[in-house]
């Protein structure tokens, strides 16, 4: 599996800006789907974007218009730029790698290790 690596959390005011990197160990591939979920305290983890390697994005209804998913295939890295950020933006931040199975197996999964971000003044 490609071990992935979560940066740029932190405590940040409401309506300021923070943005999440994730870096890849292994190289991306073009039918990869990389994506960002965030579980509160209480919470169950929630999809919150995702970004194929051609730049397809998705968005919970939750931070559309406020968050970016991006992503840089040569660096074999992608983002979350948090913009406006609210209370309830508070949580862990995961990214996600969804790799297409082989051999006629299920796609798989790669998580990053989270960071925290806090959004409190």
């Amino acid at each position: 599996q490609v071990q992935l690596v979560e940066s740029g959390g932190g405590l940040v005011q409401p309506g300021g800006s923070l943005r999440l990197s994730c870096g890849a160990s292994r190289g991306i591939f073009i039918n990869d789907l990389m994506g960002w979920y965030r579980q509160a305290p209480g919470k169950q983890r929630e999809l919150v974007a995702t970004i194929t390697t051609g730049g397809s994005t998705n968005y919970a209804d939750s931070v559309k218009g406020r968050f970016a998913i991006s992503r840089d295939n040569a660096k074999n890295t992608f983002y979350l730029q948090m913009n406006s950020v609210k209370p309830e933006d508070t949580g862990v931040y995961y990214c996600n790698l969804r790799r297409s199975g082989r051999s006629g197996q299920p796609s798989l999964d790669s998580w990053g290790q989270g960071t925290q971000v806090t959004v409190s003044s």
